[in-house]
């Protein structure tokens, strides 16, 4: 079985509900990056045992929190030893706003799985985007590149949309079953 690592940031709690959908799908191990930007003891080797890495932060003024940024960062120790080199990759990221700018924030996080030489998986979902879609629905806000979700700024994570956390579930069995495919 493939070990998955998601590992993450969350400001107010709500990317922390979509990574434990993630991790609910996937199977996959939750290692939050603190307040501060660091992983807990033991967290980077978490990640050099690692098959694929999920990547996950809020977007804010338009890219990944600043503690996510200090973590890319950190990880330029792994990668000039290229230890994340050919493992799975994905990502994922919540706003406030529909759009948000979140497909920025997924390009960082393809991009710095890139710079580790990593191979991305993207959603595999069709859009829900007929007239009868409803904000409940799978893959509503409609991303291919990688999980987006979206919750009102006055939302607690218990209001979180239910469609976002589903699809964010089957994200997780995206990431899974591409990993046994993969063979990672």
């Amino acid at each position: 079985m493939s070990k998955i690592v998601i590992v993450f940031h969350s400001g107010y709690g709500h990317t922390k509900k979509v990574a434990e959908a993630v991790a609910q799908g996937s199977g996959g191990a939750l290692l939050a990056i603190d307040a501060e930007g660091n992983l807990p003891e033991g967290g980077w080797e978490q990640l050099a045992a690692a098959d694929a890495i999920v990547f996950g932060s809020p977007t804010y003024m338009g890219s990944v929190s600043w503690q996510f940024k200090k973590f890319a960062d950190a990880s330029s120790k792994p990668w000039f030893g290229q230890q994340w080199k050919n493992k799975l990759a994905a990502g994922f990221t919540n706003s406030a706003s529909m759009n948000g700018d979140k497909l920025s924030t997924l390009h960082y996080l393809f991009t710095l799985s890139q710079q580790h030489s990593m191979f991305w998986v993207g959603t595999g979902m069709m859009p829900s985007n007929s007239k009868a879609s409803t904000r409940d629905d799978i893959n509503y806000v409609a991303s291919f590149a990688g999980l987006m979700t979206t919750t009102p700024s006055d939302a607690s994570t218990d209001e979180m949309v239910a469609g976002d956390i589903a699809t964010a579930a089957k994200f997780g069995e995206r990431i899974k079953e591409a990993a046994a495919r993969f063979g990672a």
